[in-house]
């Protein structure tokens, strides 16, 4: 016991996350893997029953977890209503009259990236399966696109509150720190261009008789999604300080209105889309996957936040600097599977060791904005890999392989772009 007590906290975290991608692996069932990662964290960082009871009810009543259900919920009821009327293929047709088929593959999660919500690859999900209608690639290759490019707007896009929290905590104006950080925008896209889209086959041609479609109509609902979220953010403010995700649920009901105007379904649809079982299934994963995060933000026995804790030890082993700013933000990534929480667990410490000896405050920033990215992106817990491995059925270990090199390329290009910044400052 005392030889498992003193293992870093750094190995505890690492463990119950390889423990997640081993027990879903051996089970089948993401639920149940996180549920076990939940627990391998929990108790091996001395949580009593009743406290991890305490921790994981005031995650469930929360109003966080209240609307981020919603959100979720929400995000598949409105692309299983543009699928029922038509306007999922309709899309895809459109942009395949406009867009070579590896264009249209990257484009199309890409699109629904723009607009910040969580799980939003399952809203993408769909339109690839439509861009394949040749079934050319496996369910894998789908997996890994359309998580990858969901994701390549993380860097610079000013909607996602992940960018927002950056600017507030480097006091950077927010055009600077969108200047700064799109290079690496387009780092991850060419990264996933090489090592995902290259090599696919050539794939059909689109008949003629969709061609004319419009385009605009057609993501009508998304735009009134992503309008409504950022009209709310600038002109009610207040509504983001309710909860940072009810503008989105807001958003969400405004394109489920705008496309029931456009398109209106029948009672028989509406009810076969709010009784999918798929929407109860996902739903219930994505509060399994907070409950294991509610275990990484709770405070320790003996007071002290976990993520506190960690820093104070990577101090304690003498790492140097640039390390720190890795390494600190990669952990940070990896076991919240979010920008927001990476940033925000991540670069009040880092920031502060922004100085001469590592290349300045924009060195500092790309890098370890960067190193955050690679471990959200590969986080076992990331909400947008979770709903799509279970949206094709695939394996989340698989998943997670194939991404680590288009991970790997954009480290290399945040670590060569930081180390330019460092001969700036």
């Amino acid at each position: 016991m005392n030889i498992l007590l003193s293992v870093p906290y750094l190995g505890r975290i690492l463990v119950s996350l390889v423990g997640i991608l081993v027990f879903q692996k051996l089970t089948k069932s993401l639920g149940l893997a996180l549920v076990m990662g939940s627990l391998i964290i929990a108790l091996w960082t001395g949580h009593s029953f009743a406290s991890m009871g305490d921790i994981v009810f005031d995650r469930l009543v929360s109003l966080d977890t209240l609307f981020l259900a919603f959100v979720v919920a929400g995000v598949i009821w409105l692309s299983s209503l543009m699928s029922e009327a038509g306007m999922m293929k309709d899309l895809v047709a459109s942009l395949k009259s406009r867009l070579s088929r590896k264009n249209l593959l990257a484009v199309l999660p890409a699109v629904v990236g723009l607009l910040p919500m969580p799980a939003g690859a399952l809203f993408s999900a769909p339109l690839l399966d439509d861009a394949d209608g040749g079934k050319t690639l496996s369910q894998m290759q789908k997996t890994r696109i359309n998580y990858w490019f969901r994701h390549v707007w993380e860097f610079w896009w000013p909607l996602y509150p992940g960018v927002l929290l950056a600017v507030d905590l480097s006091g950077l104006p927010i055009w600077k720190l969108v200047c700064l950080m799109a290079p690496l925008f387009f780092a991850a896209s060419a990264a996933g261009y090489v090592c995902l889209l290259r090599g696919l086959p050539p794939g059909g041609t689109e008949s003629a008789a969709r061609t004319g479609r419009a385009f605009f109509p057609l993501i009508l609902p998304t735009l009134t999604v992503i309008a409504v979220y950022g009209l709310l953010l600038v002109a009610f403010p207040v509504l983001g300080h309710i909860n940072k995700y009810l503008p989105m649920v807001i958003g969400i009901v405004c394109g489920i209105a705008v496309l029931q105007i456009q398109r209106p379904a029948s009672g028989a649809v509406w009810k076969k889309v709010l009784s999918s079982k798929r929407t109860f299934s996902l739903v219930i994963i994505v509060i399994l996957a907070r409950i294991y995060g509610a275990f990484i933000e709770a405070k320790l026995p003996g007071g002290n936040l976990l993520m506190e804790s960690l820093r104070a030890e990577l101090d304690t082993f003498g790492i140097p600097v640039l390390l720190l700013i890795v390494i600190i933000p990669f952990v940070s990534g990896l076991t919240t599977g979010i920008t927001v929480g990476y940033i925000g667990a991540s670069f009040p410490l880092v920031l502060s060791l922004a100085g001469p000896d590592t290349g300045g405050l924009f060195a500092t920033i790309v890098l370890g904005y960067g190193c955050g990215f690679i471990g959200m992106m590969l986080s076992p817990i990331h909400v947008c890999l979770i709903v799509t491995n279970e949206y094709y059925k695939t394996n989340l270990f698989e998943s997670l392989a194939g991404i680590l090199r288009p991970a790997l390329f954009v480290f290399a290009c945040a670590a060569l772009y930081s180390f330019a910044w460092s001969f700036f400052q």
